[in-house]
């Protein structure tokens, strides 16, 4: 009888760790206001931020791929208006370089893992037709 039991505990964790395993990272925080008043937002400092952005050799790199110059480049920012520059230095912020999806490819892989070695220790197969 104590064999059985420990089968159904065994598959439980393992079923509740995968689903805590691929669960996101969710990160709080304050949000800022949407509504700004113009006297508040400074262009220099937003210009300054996307530029050094825009210096990073990987920015450089694929806007040089994509056939922008950094005369045209400059060209399109003094275009952009005061809340159009401060739109765009406050998402820089929030942009996550490199992605997200290798810790959840690595969870996935650990979990298919486990699972195979449980499998082979308790000498079960299975066999697909």
């Amino acid at each position: 009888m104590r064999i059985p039991f420990m089968r159904y505990v065994a598959w439980y964790l393992v079923i509740v760790m995968f689903i805590i395993g691929i669960a996101p990272k969710v990160d709080a925080g304050l949000v800022k206001s949407e509504i700004i008043p113009l006297a508040y937002m400074d262009r220099s400092a937003d210009l300054e931020k996307i530029q050094n952005v825009l210096e990073t050799k990987a920015v450089s790199k694929r806007l040089a791929q994509l056939g922008l110059t950094q005369d045209e480049i400059q060209n399109r920012l003094t275009q952009l208006s005061d809340q159009q520059i401060h739109q765009v230095a406050t998402k820089l912020d929030d942009l996550k370089i490199g992605g997200d999806g290798l810790g959840l490819l690595i969870a996935v892989l650990v979990v298919i893992i486990l699972a195979i070695v449980i499998l082979q220790l308790t000498g079960h197969k299975v066999i697909v037709k």
